[in-house]
């Protein structure tokens, strides 16, 4: 490494760090840079081509000032050892105070943040039914410090008094002591990662019924038929996940008419061919009197339309179905013994 004291070219010009680097690789050559330049990262190569392009000239005296500065630190032998304090003499001149106490940060922080990374990785679902039994202010904290990509997943989630409160308190959040945080991660990983891989189970079987979800209904069969023969715990998990269009009879009126308030009348029109009488009954129901009239009338025509297009209306209105159920909005009651309709 170079030694830390700085080097001044043209009288004036003080080389830092990464002007050091740059100007002994341009003193090296190009067939003894690159052997080295193939052990930087990305990061640091931009770092030191920025420097090499704003270096200007640089007098042979300072050159030969710097490589032998280079030089004595390997003919020395100076005892090598590890810390954090050398760590941040090393990236001195290199990086500004503020990379170098961030990566500082993560080094030191790392076996606390690992809790946090791990749940990250978890299902959103798993993530708040855990939060669901919390105290606000915990869960709040909680959110702050997974992932922005999974807290926003997770208060999707969440009932939206619940979620709206969170976000209150995740904003007022003050700072908080290292033994309690100590104390929350300590608890969080024997509460919440002992079970970690319960709810990957669980989770597998979610990720699997949306699969099916998207599948034609003969092939949705097939494939539950065969899982019954050989799987027929997980065939029957898999089932109770399940949701298909002609499970829309099983949601309560007040739930139809949010879904279908949120469904074009042309995809109304196509999903319901083929289907019958009862099922369109109650379906229309949902809908407003102008609207089920208009789509009473498209009906009756008996225009006869592609089978893949009334399938992917059919599994558009599913999607939307399950979308709405995922935030909140409606609820699938996928135990109903309400009779389904063909």
């Amino acid at each position: 490494m170079v030694a830390s004291f700085p080097v001044k070219a043209n009288g004036s010009k003080t080389l830092k760090g990464p002007d050091r680097v740059a100007t002994l690789l341009l003193t090296m050559g190009k067939p003894a840079a690159n052997r080295i330049l193939k052990h930087f990262s990305e990061d640091e190569i931009r770092l030191v081509t920025k420097s090499a392009a704003q270096l200007g000239p640089v007098s042979p005296s300072q050159i030969e000032t710097l490589v032998e500065e280079f030089a004595s630190n390997f003919t020395n032998g100076a005892d090598i050892v590890g810390g954090v304090a050398h760590i941040e003499k090393l990236l001195a001149g290199v990086l500004s105070p503020e990379q170098i106490a961030d990566i500082l940060g993560d080094v030191a922080g790392t076996a606390n943040r690992s809790i946090w990374e791990r749940i990250s990785t978890v299902s959103e679902s798993a993530i708040a039914s855990y939060l669901l039994k919390e105290h606000p202010q915990t869960a709040a904290l909680i959110l702050t410090k997974v992932k922005p990509s999974c807290a926003a997943k997770v208060l999707a989630q969440l009932p939206q008094p619940l979620r709206n409160n969170l976000m209150r308190r995740m904003l007022s959040m003050k700072p908080i002591v290292d033994e309690t945080m100590k104390n929350i991660e300590k608890t969080l990983h024997e509460d919440f990662m002992t079970n970690f891989s319960k709810n990957a189970g669980s989770d597998t079987h979610a990720k699997i019924a949306d699969i099916i979800n998207k599948m034609e209904r003969e092939h949705m069969e097939d494939v539950l038929n065969s899982l019954s023969t050989v799987r027929p715990k997980s065939a029957e998990i898999l089932r109770g996940l399940l949701f298909t269009f002609d499970d829309i009879v099983k949601l309560t009126p007040r739930d139809r008419t949010s879904l279908f308030d949120q469904v074009p009348p042309d995809r109304v029109v196509l999903a319901l061919k083929g289907t019958n009488e009862e099922f369109r009954k109650v379906v229309l129901a949902a809908l407003s009197s102008r609207v089920r009239r208009m789509i009473e009338h498209e009906l009756s025509s008996k225009e006869p339309s592609p089978h893949r297009d009334i399938a992917e209306a059919r599994r558009s209105i599913t999607d939307l179905a399950l979308d709405m159920a995922g935030r909140g909005e409606i609820v699938i009651n996928s135990e109903s013994d309400d009779e389904s309709f063909v």
